[in-house]
């Protein structure tokens, strides 16, 4: 495909592919009858992700071969670590000011694990970005699939202003969101970008369309493997 078109295809990709579609995110966000329980699981499985992110950042960053792209990879990884640009702090940290606003302890943070469907989704991320044989597929899984989960919207609503009516959750609580969800706008178009630029082969350009579909599946799949720890009697991925 000519670039911009190519552009345009990983972009609808990812749009086609909307993981808050997941019937677990009804249960969660239903005003009548919240469940913080099921919403602590979520939580848990969301962090064991963002503790791994900045790794794929540093490789991706690390390996980027592009010089514009670089920078804007190292203006990336400088808000990731420090959270200077938001003016707020480390994002692994929010994310950690997120779990104890909803009554998680740090010993339980730390004690927890990845289910098996998390871990494949933390893993298919790794495995591409440390390759730099397969650096278009690392930047499409991450910079496209990933950061663009950030920016899924229930309606005119972001999840986290949702939650925070739900669960009475206060602005400084949900930053991690918030602040993911301003930047990421600008970190998926970079993302975006980049790959359209890497890709200049049908071969390439094929695998990070593929890249960006299955990431998108393996949250999906990481959603579904939360919902079936809890007993849910039918399978609803697909």
């Amino acid at each position: 495909m000519e670039r911009n078109a190519f552009r345009a295809e990983l972009e609808k990709t990812l749009h086609d592919n909307l993981t808050l579609s997941h019937p677990m995110f009804n249960m969660i966000m239903d005003p009548d009858n919240p469940d913080i329980h099921l919403l602590r699981k979520v939580a848990l499985q969301g962090y064991q992700l963002t503790r791994h992110f900045l790794t794929y950042i540093e490789h991706l960053f690390f390996l980027c071969p592009m010089a514009k792209h670089k920078r804007h990879l190292l203006f990336n990884l400088f808000e990731e670590e420090t959270g200077r640009l938001s003016r707020t702090k480390n994002h692994v940290h929010l994310m950690e000011d997120f779990l104890r606003a909803l009554g998680i302890t740090d010993q339980e943070r730390d004690a927890a694990t990845a289910l098996p469907a998390t871990q494949e989704l933390i893993d298919y991320r790794m495995d591409a970005c440390i390759d730099p044989s397969r650096y278009h597929i690392g930047a499409a899984a991450v910079l496209v699939a990933s950061e663009g989960q950030n920016l899924e919207t229930l309606g005119e609503e972001a999840r986290h202003t949702i939650l925070g009516r739900v669960y009475g959750l206060t602005e400084d609580d949900l930053l991690f969101f918030s602040v993911h969800q301003k930047e990421d706008v600008a970190h998926v178009r970079q993302g975006l970008d980049l790959v359209a630029d890497l890709c200049t082969s049908d071969v390439m350009q094929t695998e990070a369309l593929f890249a960006v579909n299955h990431t998108c599946r393996l949250f999906y799949g990481m959603y579904e493997g939360i919902y079936q720890s809890l007993g849910a009697a039918e399978p609803v991925y697909v």
